[in-house]
């Protein structure tokens, strides 16, 4: 009798750790798109003349650009501008970039695929950021 207590007891305590799990991730998520609510405005409610100060429109789109990434392979980039931009910077901070805006994975599962911390891996993305318009207001 005993031992089907104690089976019983850690079956609800496993129950009650996995629930806990759960709630704090769901938490998380929510947290993170209301932080990407105040930081991140969507491209649809810009208006025409915010817009053109944003985008840089390129007339000839057709060349594509190639970028290894380790552990997830090629990535393609069309747009000789931003290409050129993202040429400039050392690889990891390529990497970031392009898996963040161009394969659109988020920073935890940035930092899973380049072994890293997620915080790190949105600091990162933040100087890079910075780094490029640099760049490409220098051209």
């Amino acid at each position: 009798m005993h031992l089907q207590a104690h089976k019983k007891h850690k079956q609800h305590a496993f129950d009650s750790y996995c629930k806990k799990i759960l709630r704090n991730e769901t938490r998380n998520i929510y947290k993170e798109i209301e932080r990407l609510k105040k930081y991140e405005v969507s491209m649809e409610s810009l208006s025409e003349k915010e817009l053109g100060k944003q985008v840089i429109y390129e007339s000839n789109m057709t060349r594509e650009f190639l970028f290894f990434v380790e552990n997830v392979g090629m990535v393609i980039v069309t747009g000789e501008i931003i290409a050129e931009a993202i040429k400039l910077l050392p690889k990891e901070k390529q990497a970031i970039i392009l898996l963040s805006y161009i394969l659109g994975m988020s920073d935890r599962r940035i930092a899973e695929e380049l072994n890293l911390v997620r915080r790190t891996v949105s600091r990162r993305r933040n100087s890079t950021l910075a780094e490029l318009k640099k760049i490409m207001e220098e051209d």
